[in-house]
């Protein structure tokens, strides 16, 4: 008998793994059969593996500089996740399907292999894990929390660090494909196989043949094909985008051009204002000047009347008589 295996990372959905929701892909009728080997409170893990790090970190730091939390460190950090999952398959929904003897064999083989991890694994602190035999083929979800201890780098000298926890059970990365994580899932499969080999199933190494490929695989190629299909709708939205910004930079540019007429016939505005007041400062002077004028000329009109009176009142001059004789007499 031969059989593939599968091993990949998985996305860590406790509340999956526990069947706190049912997906639908789960048979609500074989949820009991699932086997539960623990499921442990995370947080209380961090305090068992990291409190006394944390005490001998925080001495003689300042307030600011201390960990108060880990675990809400790490969860609002960026560089460690919480924890991690890994997900392990023999055969397909074909060939070792659940509820079969060979469904039933393989929930053997998966028990003995869990049974062994944390042992094999010192490094991964395991707090949560299940053999699913609700879904069309069984498999296990192992939860742990990877860790380092003895660290001389910066930070506490026990910290989360999936890289250095693999690296002191001797995974050493290499290539991109050659990652310390890649070397330890296949060490794994390897012993799954081995134990697949006590109960006489051969580990059939598929091909790369994409029908041949594993639940990671292929899910990873296709994920990639979507990839493919994001950069190019990326690539039609960058060049919208750019036209957009082209067009703007030229509404912007009339606006700009607009302001500048605006502030020109502001400016032109306030110079016809100030040519206006004077104007009318102007026109007041001239007003005044023409009521002292037309004051003069009522005075004038009142003389020139009088002297017509005095015209009349006074006989001319004689014929030879002096002007002086004249004013004296007259």
């Amino acid at each position: 008998m031969k059989r593939t295996i599968s091993g990949m990372v998985g996305k860590g959905s406790l509340a999956h793994n526990r069947r706190s929701f049912i997906a639908e892909n789960v048979n609500p009728e074989r949820v009991e059969s699932n086997i539960k080997y623990c499921d442990d409170n995370l947080k209380q893990i961090y305090h068992e593996l990291f409190d006394d790090a944390v005490a001998r970190y925080n001495v003689g730091k300042r307030k600011d500089r201390q960990i108060h939390d880990y675990y809400d460190k790490i969860q609002h950090g960026k560089q460690e996740k919480l924890f991690h999952e890994v997900i392990f398959q023999i055969g397909n929904s074909k060939d070792m399907a659940v509820a079969t003897p060979e469904g039933k064999l393989a929930t053997e083989i998966l028990d003995e292999f869990v049974k062994g991890f944390q042992a094999r694994n010192p490094s991964l602190r395991v707090f949560n894990c299940y053999v699913h035999l609700d879904e069309a083929t069984p498999h296990v979800h192992i939860d742990f929390v990877p860790f380092v201890t003895n660290w001389k780098g910066k930070g506490m000298d026990t910290r989360v660090s999936l890289k250095q926890a693999l690296k002191s059970q001797g995974f050493q990365g290499g290539s991109k494909h050659e990652s310390e994580l890649n070397q330890w899932i296949n060490h794994e499969k390897e012993i799954l196989a081995q134990i697949m080999e006590q109960h006489g199933i051969e580990w059939e190494k598929k091909g790369t043949h994409e029908e041949h490929l594993d639940v990671y695989n292929y899910k990873k190629k296709e994920r990639q094909k979507e990839l493919a299909c994001l950069e190019q709708e990326q690539k039609e939205l960058s060049e919208k985008y750019l036209n957009l910004l082209i067009d703007m930079r030229e509404k912007c540019a009339d606006v700009h051009s607009l302001g500048e007429e605006k502030t020109r016939l502001e400016q032109d505005n306030v110079q016809m204002a100030e040519q206006v007041r004077i104007a009318a400062t102007e026109l007041e002077h001239i007003e005044k000047r023409r009521e002292k004028v037309q004051t003069v000329m009522n005075a004038v009109d009142q003389e020139l009347e009088k002297f017509g009176q005095v015209d009349l009142l006074l006989p001319q001059p004689g014929s030879l008589e002096r002007a002086v004789t004249y004013r004296e007499k007259r």
